[in-house]
């Protein structure tokens, strides 16, 4: 009898990922080639030549939905289309023919002048909007091109722009917003900071990365800049025997695939920082995923290669010396936002003011700079909060600044949950929104914050509240106590109306917990938006009756039972 045998099939070979130094250069997605064919810094020149002159029509396809990112611009949501059509309708059918324009502040630096300058654009080109961002920039709306060149020259003339405020790029670098000024910091980072924006950033070098790439430098220990989800983040570290300097982090992120970035256990010193920069950035350049845009972040690569080859490539292929070790820096026991009333170490105080879910207009910030102004101080700091501190007011004049910043709508000492609360664009100008989300925070934290204001029990030392209107986490819902995520659910009636998956116990760094971590998801809990304020006082009530003394909102939600958090 004879006998037959399956013949073997060779393996099939693997995709390329489109990594440079591996699979070569050739472009493997439509992004890819679009990039490959024009430097997306190329596109200013256009649009002070042409878009500016002959207006929206004029501009080309590839430039407006690509290369107009690397100066800050992306066109906003048109009017009316609601969240159910996100999915459905093409780009171009969803957006208006105006841009949001994101301007740039590395550090969160800002002089008086500067602010008076944004404020001013707002109210002449952008019907008076203006948001404080949690990545420490602020964001105007309704910009028309044509406005564009003159938007920039104003900026320019007080040392601001948009440069690479979007796009495959290093995005703005978070920055202490206490860097310099506070009485425990451990290192300024400040000339890291300017260094790093100085030699690469609009740099061609680096204008072409395979995704967006974020930058978070500290020196305060209460490590203020949400280093966990950077790709490339230092925290302040004291060696035992070099002194001062950084804990080195890489490869944080969230969006629907969220990872906490991790430590190389590397120590960098104040003088290699910006050079272990371009190292960790030139290795994202040269080995990032380009193929598949959903894995082209720094996250992938690092949890395909681990801490300790990424460590050795980093030292062996672009630094050419090894990184001294370094220990775990020491646990914050203050909190991070700066909020409220604080002493500098030169015996000036700054003040840290909360706006409602970020959202201030162009009019607030030119009345805030008069303000910081008339109360002798000429500088600001902007937040990876959504915050804004006025520095360098003397002991005498906090009371009154704190009475005349209230009157603007920024509050020193807001309530429990005002304080924490974080929300993103949203639908009223995102056109990857579903629901509506600063309009939906700013009312549920009024009305639970009146439910709560009589409550006995006890209630959590701090409780960060984040909305995001659709699964991409520019609110950073994962890390917050309690997180919602846009999407439309069907409610008892059977409708379809705007709601949030929610995610509860996430945390990063800080006195509260320990590690970072993400946020627990219950199957099936689901809210609807008008139904948030009556959902965060039920949980927040429970927390009260059943959580342990001393717990925190994180660690009870974590292990509470599931009936306990609906």
């Amino acid at each position: 009898m004879t006998q037959t045998t399956t013949p073997v099939r060779p393996k099939r070979a693997a995709k390329p990922n489109g990594q440079w130094k591996v699979d070569g250069t050739t472009p493997l997605n439509a992004n890819e080639e679009m990039k490959a064919a024009d430097n997306g810094l190329n596109v200013r020149q256009r649009i002070e030549e042409i878009y500016s002159v002959q207006g929206f029509d004029s501009i080309d396809p590839d430039d407006l939905h690509g290369r107009f990112r690397w100066w800050g611009l992306y066109t906003q949501r048109a009017q009316g289309i609601p969240g159910g059509k996100t999915a459905t309708l093409s780009p171009e059918e969803l957006e208006d023919r105006y841009f949001m324009l994101r301007v740039r502040i590395d550090g969160g630096a800002l002089t008086t002048e500067q602010l008076r300058v944004i404020g001013q654009i707002s109210k002449d080109f952008a019907r008076d909007t203006a948001d404080l961002t949690d990545r420490q920039n602020v964001q105007l709306h309704w910009v028309d091109v044509v406005d564009v060149p003159e938007i920039w020259r104003r900026l320019e003339n007080v040392g601001l722009h948009t440069t690479e405020a979007c796009g495959d790029v290093p995005r703005v670098i978070l920055g202490s917003p206490v860097a310099g000024i506070a009485k425990d910091e451990i290192i300024d980072p400040t000339p890291v900071i300017a260094e790093i924006s100085r030699r690469y950033i609009g740099n061609p070098e680096f204008s072409n990365l395979p995704r967006k790439y974020k930058t978070a430098i500290t020196g305060h220990p209460s490590q203020d800049v949400v280093h966990e989800i950077n790709d490339f983040a230092l925290i302040a570290a004291i060696h035992p025997e070099l002194g001062p300097g950084y804990d080195l982090w890489v490869g944080g992120g969230l969006s629907a695939n969220p990872r906490l970035g991790e430590r190389l256990g590397a120590f960098v010193s104040q003088e290699q920082a910006a050079d272990v920069w371009e190292g960790v950035t030139s290795i994202f350049r040269d080995y990032g995923y380009r193929r598949l845009r959903n894995r082209a972040r720094l996250k992938f690569l690092l949890a395909d290669w681990g801490t300790e080859k990424f460590r050795q490539v980093l030292q062996d292929e672009y630094l050419g010396y090894a990184l001294p070790d370094c220990e775990l820096p020491a646990q914050p026991t203050s909190a991070g936002d700066h909020s409220g009333v604080h002493e500098q170490k030169d015996g000036r105080f700054y003040v840290g003011l909360t706006a409602p879910a970020g959202r201030v207009s162009g009019s607030t910030l030119v009345a805030l700079a008069d303000l910081v102004e008339t109360h002798g101080s000429t500088r600001l700091r902007t937040t990876p909060h959504q915050k804004i501190l006025a520095l360098d007011i003397a002991e005498e004049q906090v009371k009154e600044f704190v009475g005349a910043a209230r009157s603007l709508g920024l509050e020193a000492y807001p309530g429990l949950l005002k304080r924490s609360a974080i929300a993103c664009t949203g639908i009223e100008f995102c056109k990857l929104a579903i629901v509506d989300t600063k309009d939906t925070m700013i009312d549920a934290v009024a009305k639970i914050e009146e439910r709560l204001a009589d409550h006995q029990g006890k209630l959590p030392r701090a409780l960060a509240l984040h909305v995001n209107g659709c699964p991409n986490s520019c609110a950073r819902i994962q890390t917050a106590d309690l997180g919602f995520k846009g999407q439309l659910i069907t409610n008892e009636a059977g409708e379809q109306v705007p709601g949030f998956q929610v995610h509860l116990g996430g945390t990063l760094a800080g006195r509260e917990n320990g590690e970072a971590t993400m946020g627990r998801t219950v199957r099936g809990l689901k809210v609807a938006a008008d139904e948030l304020p009556d959902y965060v006082e039920r949980v927040v009530k429970n927390y009260s009756a059943s959580a342990d003394d001393g717990e925190s909102f994180a660690a009870w939600a974590h292990r509470a039972e599931e009936d306990e958090l609906k």
